[in-house]
């Protein structure tokens, strides 16, 4: 039986000045003395649709899928903090999208009924374009950091360019995820 793949639709942070100054927010955060486990800048990214275990010719479906949804390149703007689910009960810090989060809905809307084609089921939380920056892994110090995240709901980060629609892998390993593209689409 063939090796199942973890694998998930993204747009990558192409841009070395767009991942310094999220790890400069990163260090902000850490500041609060929440315990977090922060994304890798390497690693931060826009999740257009997270797959699950794939099979190699399932890699290779989804890629055809890919090919088939309209896009041009378009900017997207990062602005603002928040949590999921929310600041109370933070889980997930994210960085907001203003800026391109209709074109990144248009991609996703062509996307799922082609990935429902192929036998995905919906994505239960539906699309929320975000690009999470850490994990929180406790409540330690969960009144700071709230308060911290909430000074930076409009906190601009800056405006990278989305060209390449990206199938990844993912191989979890003990010290974090490890991503790698499989196939890519460009505009």
């Amino acid at each position: 039986m063939a090796e199942m793949i973890r694998a998930f639709i993204a747009f990558d942070i192409d841009s070395d000045l767009m991942l310094k100054r999220l790890t400069e927010v990163q260090k902000i955060l850490i500041s609060t003395g929440a315990d977090l486990k922060l994304v890798e800048p390497k690693n931060i990214h826009v999740t257009l649709r997270f797959l699950g275990d794939v099979s190699p010719t399932g890699i290779d479906a989804i890629y055809e899928e890919m090919k088939k949804v309209a896009f041009k390149a378009f900017d997207i703007e990062l602005k603002g903090l928040g949590a999921f689910p929310n600041l109370r009960y933070a889980r997930v810090v994210w960085v907001g999208i203003q800026e391109g989060a209709q074109e990144l809905k248009s991609v996703f809307d062509q996307l799922e009924p082609r990935l429902q084609r192929l036998d995905f089921r919906p994505d239960p939380k539906g699309f929320s374009p975000h690009l999470t920056i850490a994990r929180v892994k406790s409540g330690r110090n969960k009144t700071e950091l709230a308060r911290q995240i909430e000074e930076l709901t409009n906190y601009e980060c800056g405006v990278i360019r989305a060209e390449y629609l990206r199938l990844k892998k993912s191989v979890l390993t003990p010290k974090g995820p490890i991503y790698s593209t499989l196939k890519e689409v460009s505009s």
